[in-house]
């Protein structure tokens, strides 16, 4: 049987690591991209909404724009999970969890 109070130490160095993770997720950012760029948005670590940029040419189709939004939010989404995915699982690793634990 392991030593307890070594496990308990393991356990602190990863939450302090899983800590200092999140905390620069949130200084993170990912862009994304829709209707050629008509649509830019910007999303940080933690996937929190950061920015929508909007070309002007893009306001005249009402329809048109709320797409393109929705496909360049889900993107921006999509990039930010794949980001934390892959902080957090650098910190797993060095634990030597098994993979898709965390």
């Amino acid at each position: 049987m392991k030593d307890p109070m070594k496990m308990l130490r393991q356990v602190q160095q990863m939450q302090d690591k899983m800590s200092k993770v999140q905390a620069d997720l949130e200084n993170e950012t990912v862009e994304a991209t829709a209707g050629g760029g008509a649509v830019r948005v910007v999303a940080n670590g933690t996937q929190k909404l950061m920015s929508v940029a909007i070309a002007p040419e893009a306001a005249s189709d009402t329809e048109m724009l709320q797409d393109l939004v929705v496909a360049a939010v889900n993107e921006a989404m999509e990039k930010s999970k794949q980001l934390a995915a892959s902080k957090m699982q650098a910190v797993a690793s060095g634990l030597g969890l098994p993979p898709g634990l965390l």
